[in-house]
């Protein structure tokens, strides 16, 4: 039961991501993978009017949260981008934990980063800032049962 990795991105660009575990050798692009679930979201919102939740795989669930924020210096609601944030978990991880967990990063980084460092500072940025905090709010659950017991030995 653990996280395998966490990201966020804005639209279709990646801005964080921290991998707890390898999958495998064909790590795949984050911007690639931003593109892609930037693309399930608006399917998602557009055929079903409703967000990605979980997206079960054989191995592996992707859990996602998605937040709305509007572009510097306006409020409108057409001027939005979506956040998503999401985590690659362990197939026997609870969904429900993890989904609670992003909403919490989620509030963390809203209040951490004013919206034009959202939307124009780089990834490194926010990984040199915000690596300790989304540790600290996952705590043990970025570790799996074995690396769990592992530490209390």
């Amino acid at each position: 039961m653990a996280i395998l990795e966490l990201g966020i991105n804005l639209g279709n660009r990646n801005i964080f991501e921290r991998q707890y575990y390898s999958a495998s050798d064909n790590v795949l692009d984050p911007n690639l993978r931003a593109g892609f679930l930037s693309a399930l979201e608006s399917f998602s919102s557009e055929v079903f009017g409703d967000d990605i939740n979980v997206v079960s795989l054989a191995s592996f669930k992707l859990v996602c949260y998605s937040d709305l924020i509007a572009l510097p210096g306006s409020e409108e609601k057409d001027n939005t981008q979506p956040l998503l944030y999401y985590a690659i978990i362990e197939k026997e991880t609870e969904t429900d934990v993890v989904k609670k967990h992003l909403k919490e990063i989620n509030a963390h980084f809203l209040n951490r980063f004013p919206r034009n460092d959202i939307f124009s500072k780089k990834k490194k940025y926010f990984e040199k800032r915000f690596t300790t905090r989304i540790d600290d709010v996952l705590g043990d659950l970025r570790l799996k049962t074995e690396d769990r017991f592992r530490s209390i030995f």
